[in-house]
């Protein structure tokens, strides 16, 4: 996954994404379903470069603007809850 859209019928407003991050990866993804989403950024681990990509990537596959995704829980960690307001 990760084309524009192809979580789409995910987008529903106070939907809450479970994400498990990989930083410094060799590519761009997003993987998985509603359940658990695996997204994998070139972006290194600092600095919040990792977020903000991570954030950027699941807008693009909902087909959101990524404003109205919201990091509820785990800036620091791999895992990450965000929630599409």
């Amino acid at each position: 996954m990760g084309a524009r859209g192809t979580l789409s019928h995910l987008a529903r407003p106070g939907a809450e994404f479970a994400v498990r991050v990989t930083p410094g990866a060799a590519r761009d993804a997003v993987e998985g379903d509603a359940a658990r989403l695996a997204i994998r950024t070139t972006a290194p681990p600092e600095g919040g470069k990792a977020n903000a990509a991570v954030q950027k990537l699941l807008a693009r596959a909902l087909g959101v603007p990524k404003s109205r995704l919201t990091l509820v829980r785990g800036a620091r960690g791999r895992d990450k809850l965000f929630r599409l307001d």
